[in-house]
């Protein structure tokens, strides 16, 4: 993650560039071209070739908040992906998904803690999404996406708490009664976000995928943002 200045930005209806880097849709495949340089504490250059082949492209927006303030778009739940970085072991072909989520406030302004999770399944993939909001509502979503990129609500098992990170944050996700989910994989630890590759059992299939945990009081602190600000590199200048 890079932050940059206006000067650094170029858009066209199939490619976004940022900077050194860039995604262009060809068409059938999303091409993200990546010259970086990594921040603090290990400075180094990240640069390389991701491809994402989707199996569909779907129309689906979830609204997060009852006014729209907040949306989550899964643009390709289910796709292939092969991640050819310029790196030792850096590269892999496999199962992938592209989403993004949107928004006209700071999620700390209505949020202050949600879990998101997708796990591949048998027919295709499942997410959840669950959120707490400050007006004290709650946000309670599973979708199940086809092949085809068809959307419905499912029904989901309880909410079920696992293993809290080393930043002591608070994690759950969907299992079956008597399952209890487990981390395979770390992927981000941080003192107000997490992402991993959780294990799971959802209507007795045992399952594995990205899950995240956010909490927006932790990251609503000015020390954290402090820090997250020395984390991110910023460009102000860059041109082309």
């Amino acid at each position: 993650m890079t932050d940059r200045g206006s000067s650094a930005l170029r858009q066209s209806p199939d490619m976004l560039t940022v900077g050194p880097s860039s995604l262009k849709w060809t068409g059938n495949n999303l091409v993200i071209d990546i010259n970086e340089v990594s921040s603090l504490p290990l400075i180094a250059r990240m640069r390389g070739r991701i491809t994402l082949t989707p199996s569909a492209i779907t129309q689906v927006e979830l609204p997060l908040t009852p006014d729209g303030a907040h949306v989550w778009r899964p643009f390709a739940p289910i796709a292939r992906i092969n991640v050819d970085l310029e790196a030792e072991s850096w590269q892999f072909d496999g199962h992938g998904y592209f989403d993004s989520n949107f928004g006209t406030r700071p999620l700390e302004s209505d949020f202050t803690t949600w879990t998101w999770a997708r796990y591949p399944t048998a027919t295709g993939a499942t997410c959840f999404y669950d959120a707490k909001r400050r007006d004290g509502t709650t946000l309670d979503a599973a979708i199940g996406f086809d092949s085809s990129g068809a959307a419905q609500h499912v029904k989901s098992p309880a909410s079920t708490p696992f293993k809290r990170t080393l930043w002591a944050l608070r994690r759950d996700t969907r299992a079956d009664a008597g399952t209890k989910p487990r981390q395979v994989k770390a992927m981000l630890d941080a003192p107000f976000y997490s992402r991993s590759v959780v294990e799971t059992q959802l209507d007795g299939e045992t399952v594995q995928g990205v899950h995240e945990a956010l909490d927006l009081t932790r990251y609503a602190n000015p020390l954290l943002k402090t820090m997250l600000a020395v984390r991110v590199p910023r460009r102000a200048k860059w041109k082309f």
